[in-house]
């Protein structure tokens, strides 16, 4: 506890990547969260009267409406469930096996490290793009399709990096010792060398979460990821670019909306990096 309290106290707790990064993100999870007590008339509601209305404009709809009358407001905010969804479950799903298959390839090694770590040079290769239209063409496009094609593509980050650790770890006194007096190797996986990664994961997660959000964003962008017909902060791009000229706030905050919540994540991942490994904080 005394630990904790210093640690809380000190500089590296109270500065403004902390406090910047946990506002936005706070603020904008709560809004998605509770987007249905906010908007109690929902985000498809049409009012063709007053299609395309300037933001300010209306106290009704305070960022505008989009060329079906719909509040820009209400969409933005109910397009945020399917990219957090996208973002948080997708990065849950890498993590899973990703870590997985880094514990098993770095403690074990041999045939099972040659076996994965070959699997994930052939991924490596691979451009995403070509491997989303390639998946997509194969399976179709929809949430869920894109959530798996997500954890596809990155499990490999999380593999990689428990891998190092593992083999820096398992040559450590404290494993080899548990070695020498018979602790079975899931004992030895789950209470010494699990929680030594948790650090690294968690600044990896934070960080991915930031870019699967961006990924899931131009995916259905593109007509890659979600169905259009859901509000996406990604459906709201691809639908407001012909009217960027004649009106540019169906394009521009749900945009904006994008680089708040990455700005958000990577801000708190960066702080994370910094404050669970010193020797590596970056100077400022």
């Amino acid at each position: 506890m005394a630990a904790l309290r210093s640690f809380l106290r000190s500089r590296r707790f109270w500065n403004l990547e902390l406090l910047l990064g946990s506002l936005l993100t706070t603020v904008i999870c709560l809004a998605v969260l509770f987007s249905d007590l906010l908007f109690p008339g929902g985000a498809d509601r049409m009012d063709l009267l007053a299609r395309l209305v300037p933001p300010l404009q209306n106290a009704a709809h305070p960022l505008g409406t989009d060329p079906l009358g719909r509040d820009v407001l209400a969409r933005v905010v109910a397009g945020g469930r399917i990219s957090l969804l996208v973002g948080f479950v997708s990065v849950a799903g890498a993590v899973v096996i990703g870590v997985l298959m880094g514990l098993i390839a770095g403690y074990y090694r041999g045939f099972w490290d040659m076996v994965v770590m070959r699997f994930a040079d052939v991924q490596l290769a691979l451009p995403f793009i070509l491997l989303a239209i390639t998946f997509i063409a194969i399976v179709g496009g929809s949430l869920t399709n894109t959530i798996i094609l997500l954890i596809v593509s990155q499990w490999v980050q999380y593999a990689r990096l428990v891998r190092g650790s593992v083999l820096a770890l398992r040559e450590r006194e404290f494993i080899l010792s548990a070695r020498a007096i018979g602790v079975k190797d899931w004992r030895i996986i789950l209470q010494h060398l699990l929680p030594n990664l948790i650090g690294p994961v968690i600044v990896l997660m934070t960080l991915n979460v930031a870019n699967n959000i961006l990924l899931e964003s131009s995916l259905t962008f593109l007509g890659l990821g979600a169905d259009p017909t859901i509000p996406s902060w990604g459906g709201m791009l691809a639908a407001g670019r012909t009217y960027l000229q004649l009106a540019w706030w169906v394009s521009v905050f749900p945009g904006l909306a994008i680089l708040l919540t990455v700005l958000g994540l990577n801000l708190l991942g960066d702080w994370l990096r910094d404050s669970l490994d010193p020797t590596g904080r970056t100077s400022r």
